[in-house]
């Protein structure tokens, strides 16, 4: 059974950084990302040793990093998270390497309706929602620091423009990606990260975009319909599935974080209605806390890494989604968990229950 560790939102965020900084070297996307959420952190608990960590940790960029292979080159000089502490008013020595990163995406390869490709089958034209929230989130925040609007546009452009090419109208979710099973092929899925990444692109820039902006109608709108077509599908226990609009599949908890970081926001901001949307996003941090954070700061239940995983006929597959089998501590968890509990705090949850568990499971251990 869980055990009831009851911690404030913002400590048990740290805790979850701490956790992974133990264990990992913290770069590529994910991990960038959790860099954002410590961003977040410190920005929303007016925490000024914790901000001073937070540029400790992005100063390590690029030189003191063995980088991987990137799709996206901002993630050398620490991406998302520097393009926010730079719109924060921070690190303003960085600012022109955020610029020159932005005006890279600008010319980064696109398909013909100008949505970025994969970098290294850019002759395929294969395009995947994971890149709404690698690209426009970066280009919302240098948009901020730099006060440009091209930037912005691109940005909207990015979110909107993937939004509908992978939208499935006959329930409002999305697909992860096209291209990949074959020419002009989407993947089958609706899948809870794929889902999550297109909307904490629409979250960002319902959060950042300026209110003169004439896309911000479109963003509004696609954002609130994402929030609604997601909401029939959460579990008694307050989580999403890892092929969303399936009752029978596994929970998964990076994409529910998404999900309630989208969910807290529109709340604040009210874009989202307390009365259809408030009890969803509190069950939602209670089940994240209680069934995928444990009181050490591990994490359970996240999906792996995964791009329209299978191979032959299974290839994009719900089947072959749901084969992908969560593991302790998956590095993708720890941002969007971060994320959701700095939404959390901010909407006035004052404790959550962690619960520790023996092993990855959909049901408690």
């Amino acid at each position: 059974m869980p055990v009831d560790v009851r911690t404030a939102p913002l400590e048990a965020a740290v805790q979850l950084y701490d956790h992974y900084e133990s264990i990992a070297e913290v770069k590529a996307y994910y991990g960038l990302l959790a860099i954002y959420g410590l961003a977040r952190t410190a920005q929303d608990g007016d925490d000024e040793e914790l901000w001073d960590r937070v540029e400790r940790i992005l100063r390590r960029f690029p030189d003191e990093i063995d980088h991987p292979r990137y799709n996206f080159p901002s993630y050398r000089i620490g991406g998302i998270p520097q393009a926010f502490a730079v719109a924060r008013g921070r690190m303003p020595d960085r600012a022109e390497a955020v610029r020159e990163y932005a005006e890279e995406l600008l010319t980064a390869p696109r398909d013909a309706a100008g949505i970025l490709v994969m970098p290294r089958t850019a002759d395929l034209n294969q395009i995947w929602i994971d890149a709404a929230m690698a690209a426009s989130m970066y280009l919302v925040f240098a948009g901020q620091a730099l006060d440009e609007r091209r930037y912005f546009d691109e940005a909207v452009h990015q979110t909107v423009a993937m939004y509908d090419e992978f939208l499935d109208p006959s329930n409002g979710l999305l697909h992860q990606c096209k291209n990949f099973v074959g020419p002009g092929l989407l993947s089958e899925d609706h899948w809870s990260r794929g889902n999550g990444w297109g909307y904490i692109a629409l979250t960002e820039l319902v959060a950042g975009l300026p209110e003169d902006h004439p896309r911000r109608p479109d963003v509004l709108e696609r954002f609130v319909a994402l929030s609604a077509a997601m909401l029939p599908h959460q579990s008694e226990r307050g989580l999403w599935r890892q092929e969303i609009n399936d009752p029978h599949a596994w929970e998964e908890s990076s994409g529910t974080a998404l999900i309630l970081y989208g969910y807290g926001l529109g709340l604040r901001l009210g874009v989202l209605d307390e009365a259809t949307y408030g009890e969803a996003f509190r069950l939602g941090i209670a089940g994240l806390a209680a069934h995928a954070i444990n009181e050490d700061g591990s994490t359970e239940l996240s999906c792996p890494g995964c791009l329209c995983p299978g191979e032959g006929e299974a290839k994009g597959t719900v089947a072959a989604y749901l084969a992908k089998e969560p593991y302790r501590d998956e590095p993708h968890s720890f941002g969007p968990f971060m994320l959701a509990l700095v939404e959390a705090h901010l909407n006035g949850v004052d404790r959550v229950a962690l619960g520790a568990r023996d092993r990855t499971t959909g049901d408690p251990s």
